[in-house]
């Protein structure tokens, strides 16, 4: 069974991704992490073509985060997994407080 990760930044801003196309989760700064999936809406071959997901989170939680991201990837049933759904304040692990979307980047 495929599995996703869904992200939702508001009422009309929302975005699904396959978990083979995430590359990288990375701590950007204090209470940020950004996750990169590819190729990004601009589609393979291009050259910016890399979509990313900043979520916030508490301060000096990243490991513990990115942790229980993975381990939902590896061992949840489900087929989609919410990450973050900023319109009904659900998330993944409670430390994720907010998520923005940025396409292409």
């Amino acid at each position: 069974m495929s599995k996703f990760l869904q992200f939702v930044e508001g009422a009309d801003k929302a975005a699904t991704y396959p978990v083979d196309r995430l590359i990288s989760m990375t701590c950007a700064a204090d209470a940020t992490l950004l996750l990169k999936f590819s190729p990004g809406s601009l589609g393979t071959g291009q050259a910016a073509s890399l979509d990313t997901v900043t979520l916030t989170i508490s301060s000096d939680q990243e490991q513990k985060v990115m942790a229980n991201i993975a381990d939902s990837i590896l061992f949840s049933e489900d087929g989609l997994i919410v990450i973050a759904d900023d319109v009904d304040s659900i998330y993944l692990d409670p430390d994720i407080t907010a998520c923005v979307i940025t396409l292409d980047s």
